[in-house]
């Protein structure tokens, strides 16, 4: 279904947006805020968008809307695993409460990732995007992409190492 007005594009794309922006800065507020700026830039440019690419586009929009308000801000991203505990189980067991702890510990995991590794790992992951468009998100070389995956992956199997071992 492509979009033919940006109220359009806003019904189809306002949640992964949303769920994207707050991944990064883990506020819901400031995801909003900064879900607004992104469809008001969106707004102002999506005459220079291919159709074909408008979701990566507006991803990388968000992003650069994201780093803009840290620039600002000049503060570091806060580390709120809340995300993550408010993931919809199916079951109401023992392993709920099993999947909510693993989940509570991939997020601490995640979130002690060097921000741009971690940005790296929730573009591919969390939100679908492949390679290229996350790194064309990210506005860094698609080898260069690779390489942040590849450290975040091996940073979360040694920090899972640690935990087997109990250290």
């Amino acid at each position: 279904m492509e979009p033919n007005s940006l109220d359009e594009l806003y019904q189809i794309y306002v949640k992964d947006i949303y769920a994207y922006l707050r991944s990064l800065c883990h506020d819901h507020y400031l995801a909003e805020d900064l879900m607004q700026e992104t469809f008001y830039r969106a707004y102002l440019y999506l005459e220079n968008c291919r159709e074909d690419k408008i979701k990566p586009w507006l991803f990388r929009v968000a992003y650069n809307a994201f780093v803009d308000h840290t620039r600002k801000a000049k503060r570091s991203i806060s580390t709120d695993a809340d995300y993550f505990n408010r993931l919809a189980h199916p079951d109401t067991t023992e392993n709920t409460l099993l999947r909510q702890e693993r989940l509570e510990e991939i997020a601490l995991s995640v979130d002690r990732l060097p921000e741009r590794q971690r940005h790296a790992l929730m573009l591919h992951e969390m939100h679908g995007m492949s390679y290229l468009e996350a790194a064309e998100i990210m506005e860094i070389g698609l080898s260069q992409y690779k390489i942040l995956i590849f450290r975040a992956r091996q940073k979360l199997r040694e920090a899972e190492r640690r935990r087997n071992l109990g250290e």
